[in-house]
């Protein structure tokens, strides 16, 4: 599906110029509009008042860095949010998936790599969007009282208080729910939430296990829902409605 792109905001937050100037090009040549910025201060706001889509982030940023930037987005907005990390920044990564960011690249990175990135996640919003205003019954899951929505990654709690999933979270619930009962390994997991190679250490899936399980308020020490596999993976425990 092709999205809007003259409808589509990207803001880029990279404090290098040259970086940021490519950057700049290369979604500007792809329609997109483009805004640009080399400092994170007052980025919620803008993010409300622009209508900003996507934000690119750089996370080693002069004054407030790109973690703390991610954290206080995702608590104000749903947002699409893909870090650009440094190679050796695997702990910042992993804080960073913690904290809410739906992706990330690693410098020196090929940009395409990172237009093409840019483009799967805003074409899974632009669908998920769609899907709510053509469909009156939207796909959704339910089990014991929660139900996900599939067309809004929405998960609603059986008190009916309810939350925006950011995507690699909404796609590894739909994996696991989709699946009661059968243990999945961390790399069929991994192949579901991310379009992307990974390496025998990526611990994406477990952090991304971990935040499911505080919102599904399943306790972690004799979870209910998600149950560890010992050596083989994760398998979803609960009751389909």
């Amino acid at each position: 599906m092709q999205t809007d792109r003259k409808q589509t905001t990207i803001l880029i937050v990279e404090d290098d110029a040259a970086s940021r100037a490519l950057l700049v090009s290369y979604f500007s040549s792809e329609g997109y509009h483009v805004l640009e910025t080399e400092q994170a201060e007052d980025l919620v706001r803008r993010v409300k008042d622009e209508q900003i889509d996507l934000v690119l982030l750089d996370i080693n940023l002069p004054g407030k860095d790109g973690l703390t930037v991610t954290r206080e987005l995702r608590a104000e907005s749903k947002v699409g949010i893909i870090l650009v990390t440094s190679k050796g920044d695997e702990i910042d990564r992993i804080v960073g998936l913690e904290l809410g960011a739906d992706d990330y690249v690693t410098k020196p990175f090929n940009p395409r790599e990172l237009l093409v990135r840019a483009k799967n996640l805003l074409w899974r919003v632009h669908d998920s969007q769609q899907l709510k205003m053509h469909h009156a019954d939207p796909d959704v899951l339910r089990f014991e009282g929660w139900q996900l929505d599939c067309s809004r990654r929405l998960l609603s709690a059986p008190d009916r208080t309810s939350e925006r999933l950011p995507e690699g979270e909404f796609k590894l619930l739909q994996t696991l729910v989709s699946r009661p009962g059968v243990v999945l390994s961390r790399d069929q997991l991994l192949d579901a939430i991310r379009d992307r190679e990974w390496t025998p250490n990526d611990r994406s899936v477990d952090v991304l296990i971990g935040r499911l399980r505080r919102k599904l308020k399943d306790n972690p020490a004799k979870p209910a829902f998600i149950l560890t596999a010992h050596g083989a993976g994760y398998v979803f425990a609960g009751k389909p409605d």
